[in-house]
């Protein structure tokens, strides 16, 4: 009888980056942890994180944990990633209370006579941004958990993809521009990926006298520039960048925010990024 043994993957962080001027400085990964093979749970904590003036927080931690379970018969390995930051602040333009960044994965393993490739579904519920701050402007991020819940494997991500009406290659096509890349994308996606998308189904700014939510076709707040669904300019600041996925064969890395500075600071930030995929070994 062949022996299946389940590979469990799954790696948190909650802040990271280096910093180019004008003072060099790398930060090291903060509230780092993986998931060891065999499975099991792991945390990292770490508080009153400050470098310099420029990025700092009250609180972070990261979170993993892989296990089987067996009911009605079914033997489902189950793996989740969680990183959060709490008080957040950087440049005193990007701030917020809370960012939570959570994959989780289920695989359901098939009868023992049908062979691979599997993989399971890898889904992206709960992540979150609280009380957002934008050069002032409280910003409310709102994630698109419908279209993801039924883009769980790579499988379907790939028939989404090809499809002739396809929101996900137009939300592609939206990530790649904001990041400064014009290419055209393939019509169908290579069996391993990988594919980047923003998660982002809309950005809504509120108007700080009234509280009111802007329609995005109103956006004009002086010195923060829209460039992409996802993303935004700030004038002596540097590019926003909100909860990107990158999606391949049984694993997704979900990063919920990334600053590239410039001027007068230079470098760049990650913020609450997650891995999680795994497979049988067949």
């Amino acid at each position: 009888m062949t022996t299946r043994t389940y590979h469990y993957h799954a790696s948190a962080h909650a802040l990271s980056g280096d910093l180019t001027r004008p003072v060099p400085h790398v930060i090291e990964v903060q509230a780092g942890i993986s998931l060891p093979s065999t499975g099991g749970a792991g945390s990292s904590n770490v508080e009153n994180f400050r470098v310099d003036q420029v990025v700092s927080f009250n609180r972070a931690y990261s979170h993993v944990a892989g296990s089987v379970k067996q009911e009605n018969g079914k033997t489902t390995h189950t793996t989740h990633a969680t990183a959060t930051i709490e008080g957040l602040n950087i440049l005193d333009v990007v701030t917020a209370d809370r960012v939570v960044a959570r994959l989780s994965s289920s695989f359901e393993e098939p009868p023992r006579a049908k062979q691979g490739p599997y993989e399971g579904n890898v889904l992206l519920v709960s992540s979150k941004f609280e009380n957002l701050r934008i050069a002032g402007y409280q910003v409310e991020v709102e994630l698109d958990h419908k279209l993801f819940l039924e883009l769980g494997t790579f499988a379907a991500v790939m028939d989404s993809f090809k499809s002739k009406q396809s929101k996900l290659r137009e939300i592609a096509i939206e990530t790649l521009k904001a990041r400064g890349v014009n290419r055209e994308l393939p019509k169908e996606l290579a069996p391993a990926g990988p594919l980047l998308c923003s998660v982002v189904k809309q950005v809504h700014f509120k108007d700080p006298a009234c509280g009111k939510r802007e329609r995005e076709e109103e956006f004009t707040h002086p010195g923060v520039e829209r460039i992409g669904r996802h993303a935004y300019h700030v004038v002596d600041f540097g590019d926003v960048f909100f909860s990107e996925v990158l999606c391949q064969h049984a694993r997704k890395t979900l990063t919920m925010l990334r600053v590239e500075l410039g001027s007068p600071n230079g470098g760049g930030l990650v913020g609450a990024e997650v891995t999680v995929n795994g497979w049988p070994p067949w």
